[in-house]
């Protein structure tokens, strides 16, 4: 794969071993938090929080690594703080410490989220973008299957042991902040002169951001901010199953759908249409809402979460292709940035909105109103929202 460079196939090992890391924590947490005496309300509280969090740092670090014309110092540092993160919460249950810990991950994840994609457009072209997210997103998305197997495996030998994982997690961690090492980075002429921006400063890119991105960008938000946290499926499979390995087991395959199907996608939309492979996952989206609703039994959140795994391969790369495409080269780290803050100040919002309409009204309304919402916003995409534009093939805004 010719357009698969050194620092591409290296950024990705990084994301995968780090991946192995959280992802063997990730589909445990919620049954860990329930178990130190979480309501499923606080734990949707408490992944909105993070969430928004990691998404204000993103913002704000993606331009900030703009103006310096520098990625990786923000790379390694949020996977370095990501990795410290996983032993700290299991040293203390307080709900305010664990509050922390989980926050001190996502700001990680807020660090190196948007300079990392600027490092990934900047290795593509944009007849190859699709594809380089894709292929990045799929080894990404093999540490998610690495990492819960390992959890399984661990918690059948060791049953009842949750809290060493978070112990064991640290060593990936670790692992991948040293393999950041081996890249060279390729420097830029910033756009700006001040080194450090406000906190708030990549709001003001909305302003000045092409049209076509502005118009993207509001289908994605308003789905966004319905899109709550996968834990909740999570759980919903722990509570109608009653096994934490059934939960494990069907995480595992949603995570290996999601890898196989993510680079085959990301050929189709740089091939075709980006749009129409989007929109695509988006209808996935919507059935497995509308299947989570109603599923009961094992098998079908086998099924559902396959479907789940495709949708996933259809869209998060792809997003950021299509919106990476639409800017221009020295603004990729406050295009992305600006993108997935709001896109985890949403998750924030989502995420405690569901866990209210869970305690309420439970788990079937829940998952319904979401699915309904999404096709709200697949109508708005396939007549509002612009087919993907290139940047140089615009005049400069």
């Amino acid at each position: 794969m010719k357009y698969i460079s050194r620092t591409v196939w290296i950024l990705s090992i990084v994301s995968m071993v780090a991946d192995v890391a959280s992802e063997m924590l990730y589909p445990i947490i919620p049954v860990y938090l329930k178990n130190i005496g979480f309501s499923v309300f606080l734990i949707g509280l408490l992944e909105g929080v993070a969430e928004a969090t990691a998404g204000l740092s993103k913002g704000y670090f993606g331009s900030w690594s703009d103006r310096i014309g520098r990625r990786m110092p923000f790379v390694r540092l949020g996977y370095l703080l990501s990795a410290f993160s996983k032993p700290m919460m299991a040293i203390i249950i307080n709900p305010l410490w664990i509050f922390f810990a989980r926050t001190t991950d996502r700001i990680g994840k807020g660090l190196r989220t948007a300079p990392r994609d600027a490092l990934l457009s900047a290795e593509a072209t944009p007849e190859t973008k699709a594809r380089v997210f894709s292929f990045h997103r799929g080894w990404d998305t093999l540490g998610a299957v690495v990492g819960p197997v390992f959890a399984l495996l661990f918690l059948y030998f060791y049953p009842g042991e949750i809290s060493t994982l978070f112990y064991i997690a640290f060593i990936p961690g670790i692992i991948a902040v040293l393999v950041t090492f081996f890249i060279k980075e390729k420097t830029f002429i910033p756009k700006e002169k001040k080194s450090t921006p406000g906190f708030f400063t990549f709001l003001k890119y909305w302003k000045v951001a092409p049209a076509g991105y502005r118009k993207l960008l509001i289908p994605l938000i308003l789905f966004a901010l319905f899109n709550s946290s996968d834990m909740l499926l999570l759980l919903k499979i722990k509570e109608s199953t009653g096994s934490e390995n059934t939960t494990l087991m069907v995480y595992i395959f949603y995570n290996i759908v999601y890898a196989l199907a993510s680079l085959p996608l990301g050929i189709l939309a740089d091939r075709f249409n980006m749009k129409s492979v989007y929109l695509f996952g988006l209808l996935l989206f919507a059935a497995t809402y509308f299947g989570m609703a109603k599923a009961e039994a094992g098998l079908a959140f086998y099924i559902i979460f396959g479907i789940y795994g495709i949708y996933m391969a259809a869209t998060e790369g792809i997003s950021k292709a299509w919106i990476t495409n639409m800017v221009k080269k020295e603004e990729t780290g406050t295009a992305v940035g600006l993108y997935v803050a709001l896109q985890s100040i949403s998750l924030m919002i989502a995420s405690a909105f569901a866990g209210l309409i869970w305690n309420f009204y439970g788990a079937s309304v829940t998952f319904f109103l979401t699915a309904c919402i999404c096709v709200i916003v697949i109508l708005f995409i396939l007549f509002v929202t612009p087919k993907p534009v290139i940047a140089s093939e615009k005049p400069a805004v």
